[in-house]
């Protein structure tokens, strides 16, 4: 089931004896366990650590502080090597008022990871609720972060909430938590500007290498060198910094070599390639594609490699190291 629909059950019919938690999603997974910890005593025991054996017998034994009680047991996906019997003993009789959580969050249901869920999903089929707890979609995400800013009465400009949603790379859970922290920032007297988000958000210093991508389109080297001394000042290590530019072109260029046009074409195409992009990184993956002729994104693809060399050896100053990799791009 969905985390909205297990909310829902649980409002109507209440908690079952079990559920299994399935998903790496933070966001709907705190919504459900506060939901679920309402007015009942919470115990946690890591699989990791304590057997399942172990965690049963605490399930079935009678607290003297509480008559509600959930049992939430983390790192699911540590099973040992033989089935889970005492599980589905367990469950035949269940103590009143306990409510399992078997917690598996360490994997998606992308790639590599659905065949480790789907095991730990067959490992714990005694386990017949199961809430799945997938990320949110791009448009998800930005209605979600819509809502957040709304109930605090946040003033999130559109161009501040694609920045916000590009730094935090669309994670629900994130968005919250930094929503939060700009309303304690900014309050409601004011909108939320990007500076705001630069200062606050971790990773949102990359919209200055997005800037420091456009000026090399541009080949305007005075507005590139300015970016790199921002970038210089802000603490940006600069190995990261060519780690993001390194990405930008070299999507670029997979984009040019696909005839892709337009956001949405560039969007769909990686996304089906396995690398999911939201919505205004592919707008700036099609100005990179618009600024770069393909002789000069390889030559950049080129340069940007070269300085990474150079980062790794023995060199006077980082920032020289870049500003050679500027003005060769810029000549």
């Amino acid at each position: 089931m969905t985390p909205e629909q297990f909310l829902d059950q649980l409002q109507r019919k209440g908690a079952q004896a079990a559920y299994l938690f399935l998903g790496s999603e933070g966001y709907n997974r705190d919504r459900c366990r506060r939901a679920l910890s309402h007015d009942r005593e919470v115990t946690e025991h890591d699989l990791g650590e304590v057997s399942l054996a172990a965690a049963l017998d605490d399930a079935r034994a009678l607290s003297l502080f509480a008559s509600r009680r959930v049992l939430w047991l983390t790192r699911a996906e540590t099973m040992p090597g033989d089935e889970p019997q005492g599980l589905v003993e367990y469950l035949r009789e269940p103590t009143p008022d306990v409510v399992l959580v078997i917690d598996c969050s360490r994997f998606s249901f992308e790639g590599e990871d659905k065949a480790r869920i789907e095991k730990v999903e067959k490992y714990y089929a005694a386990v017949t609720d199961k809430v799945e707890f997938r990320p949110f979609a791009p448009e998800s995400a930005r209605a979600l972060a819509q809502n957040l800013a709304k109930q605090v009465q946040l003033q999130l400009p559109l161009g501040e909430l694609a920045l916000l949603l590009e730094a935090t790379g669309g994670d629900a859970l994130r968005v919250s938590q930094e929503i939060e922290k700009l309303r304690l920032l900014v309050g409601t007297a004011r909108k939320v500007t990007s500076d705001d988000i630069i200062a606050l958000v971790p990773d949102a210093q990359a919209a200055n290498i997005f800037a420091l991508v456009a000026a090399l389109g541009r080949g305007d080297r005075q507005r590139s060198l300015e970016l790199l001394d921002t970038l210089v000042r802000e603490g940006e290590y600069m190995p990261l910094a060519l780690t993001f530019l390194a990405t930008q072109f070299r999507m670029a260029l997979v984009a040019r070599e696909a005839n892709l046009r337009g956001a949405s074409a560039i969007q769909g195409h990686f996304n089906r390639l396995g690398a999911r992009i939201w919505p205004e990184r592919a707008r700036q993956i099609e100005q990179t594609v618009e600024s770069f002729p393909k002789e000069k994104l390889e030559k950049a693809v080129t340069k940007v490699f070269e300085a990474d060399r150079s980062l790794r050896d023995a060199r006077p100053d980082d920032r020289i190291v870049m500003e050679e990799m500027i003005l060769s791009l810029t000549a």
